[in-house]
């Protein structure tokens, strides 16, 4: 399932964003405080959100007032997600809609809609509708021999107009749309990834994924050791390949049932425990299993990967978030390297520009200024350290 257009309002600094036709890789780009954190912090309210409720998302980020765009606490916050996923045999485009408002000091889910067309034709039908904590699902919407009217509705009411309809009705596969996603949201990764958490030694334990703080490394590294050692070897040889000197990496469990990672460099005869080795060597390490996880995330979304790695390196990353992309996961990222948008399409470049507190946001593609350089042969990154794309320049 891949996510294909996206609106947001009144939403911290988006009043009102669109992206459409959004590609398998997109690198956003932008000056300091322009939004690109806020960007992907709206998956992770999302997923907040379903996880527990949306009140306590947004608590976690100052409560309402200080989440909705200054000078609009009078208006609702407004998402639109379009992603693909297939129903009863059809790739299908399915539509999510949420609408937040705040009620007597306390924000209230107000709408709630989920929708796709059943045919080639019409409009889309509402599978799942709610206001204000009240609505319906229909149960029998894979039953496409029927009219739309003849279709099932189950009348539901939330135990809190805060808890979102999707958190419930998609634990049931019944309802396809709502658990295909449910699932999306649940299985997204917001990378906030910290040097010093993944070096520590951790308590032996099993974990399959890389946690968006990398805190887990070294049981995920030791989970590809021995589950899935082919993809492991892929990963130990881009590092020989990317780190000079590392000749092995060893997830080892410790007299006292910890698990620590040791680097072998091949000058020396002992390893290094990884607290002694680079932060650009754990973390290529780190972004390594992330990429090469066996079950890929439906969405990755990465905050300036190029911190701590040296720029020549950034082509590669390029690559592999490609390749991730391709496999079935949908990559985000956001950078001020101009080797990274070097080797990044024009189409797959977006831009934040922020005036009077407000941010757009633009597709690179899009401006027939650099669409033109780059025909003419100029590479991305050259151009953004040019500063033209324009208002990004913090000068």
């Amino acid at each position: 399932m891949k996510i294909e257009s996206l609106t947001i309002k009144n939403y911290r600094v988006f009043q009102h964003v669109q992206l459409k036709h959004m590609p398998g890789l997109c690198v956003f780009v932008g000056a300091n405080g322009s939004g690109k954190s806020t960007l992907f912090d709206f998956f992770g309210f999302l997923k907040d959100a379903l996880t527990g409720n949306v009140r306590q998302a947004l608590q976690k980020r100052g409560g309402f007032k200080e989440v909705v765009t200054r000078g609009h606490t009078d208006q609702p916050i407004k998402f639109s997600l379009q992603f693909r996923m297939e129903i009863s045999g059809v790739e299908r485009l399915v539509t999510y809609l949420l609408e937040i408002c705040l009620k007597n000091n306390r924000p209230v889910i107000t709408r709630e809609v989920l929708r796709y067309k059943r045919g080639s034709y019409g409009s889309p039908y509402h599978f799942l509708d709610f206001r204000n904590g009240s609505g319906y699902a229909i149960l029998n919407e894979e039953d496409f021999n029927k009219k739309d009217s003849e279709l099932d509705r189950e009348e539901q009411t939330l135990d809190s107009p805060d808890i979102l309809a999707v958190k419930g009705l998609g634990q049931f596969q019944r309802f396809k749309a709502a658990n295909g996603f449910r699932q999306l949201i649940e299985n997204w990764h917001v990378s906030d990834f910290h040097i010093n958490e993944a070096r520590p030694s951790m308590d032996a334990g099993y974990a399959e994924h890389l946690s968006s703080r990398g805190d887990n490394t070294a049981l995920v590294a030791q989970y590809l050791y021995e589950q899935h050692p082919d993809i492991f070897a892929q990963v130990l040889e881009k590092m020989k390949q990317r780190v000079p000197g590392v000749k092995d990496v060893k997830a080892v469990e410790t007299d006292d049932g910890r698990i620590v990672l040791k680097f072998q460099d091949g000058s020396f005869k002992d390893p290094f425990i990884a607290r002694y080795v680079s932060d650009g060597t754990i973390k290529m390490f780190a972004y390594l299993l992330l990429l090469h996880d066996p079950s890929p995330h439906p969405l990755l979304c990465v905050e300036e990967p190029e911190n701590q790695l040296y720029p020549s390196l950034m082509p590669e990353l390029a690559e592999e978030f490609r390749g991730y992309a391709e496999s079935g996961g949908q990559v985000m990222v956001s950078s001020h390297s101009p080797d990274m948008l070097n080797s990044i399409h024009l189409d797959e470049i977006f831009w934040l520009r922020k005036k009077d507190g407000v941010t757009t946001i633009e597709r690179a593609a899009d401006n027939t200024l650099l669409a033109s350089l780059i025909k003419g042969g100029d590479l991305p990154g050259a151009l953004w350290k040019q500063g033209l794309f324009e208002g990004v320049d913090p000068r």
